[in-house]
């Protein structure tokens, strides 16, 4: 295992204003963020895309207990569990939402069923969680040649907030309202997918 050195992590200290107390409090506060990073790293053996709700990934490995109450829970079937292989993250609930998507059930009910603070309803719901990036490659989309389809924006479930069609009949991404679910990346109609799904970090 490699080691991870404090003269690695500390920081290069050229400011020394304030009081003794707050300077070791900042630098220290630093060491630990930095430390739990590295920790995660090692024993995280590959990023996994986690239901709505999630703690941070660390946390959530600590505090979810493996009961599998919200792949039970969810309407759509889209929560798997990681395999005995997957070391630390064993049995922990993940998505793959380009192959399952999620339906971005306005109550998330695999959130309510938790019985730890693993999955937390969002004050906002679906507002600000995002579960991914997606990406809108033009060079696949038929649209783009001229051809009529729209198979993604119908399929979105969250509409045009997220995934509308302009004049041309192309689609257009916005950002703003996406939430990564991974509908248009699986039902998109061309080999590959015109749509590709990118983890975010927690």
């Amino acid at each position: 295992m490699r080691r991870v050195s404090l003269a690695a992590i500390l920081p290069r200290v050229t400011d020394f204003s304030g009081d003794r107390r707050s300077f070791f409090r900042r630098a220290f506060g630093d060491v630990a963020r930095q430390v739990a990073k590295a920790t995660e790293d090692r024993v995280v053996r590959r990023s996994y895309v986690r239901p709505p709700g999630a703690l941070p990934e660390m946390a959530f490995l600590a505090a979810c207990t493996r009961c599998g109450e919200c792949a039970t829970a969810c309407p759509a079937g889209a929560i798997l569990h990681v395999p005995s292989r997957g070391g630390l993250a064993a049995a922990t609930p993940y998505l793959e939402p380009g192959r399952i998507p999620c339906l971005v059930c306005a109550d998330m009910p695999c959130i309510p069923v938790c019985p730890t603070d693993a999955l937390t309803m969002p004050d906002t719901g679906w507002a600000e969680e995002r579960l991914g990036r997606v990406e809108l490659h033009p060079e696949r989309c038929i649209t783009f040649e001229g051809k009529p389809c729209g198979v993604c924006a119908t399929a979105c479930p969250v509409g045009e907030s997220a995934l509308a069609m302009d004049e041309d009949g192309r689609p257009v991404l916005k950002a703003e309202g996406c939430v990564g679910c991974g509908a248009c990346v699986r039902e998109c109609i061309t080999i590959p997918s015109s749509f590709t799904f990118h983890p975010v970090d927690r």
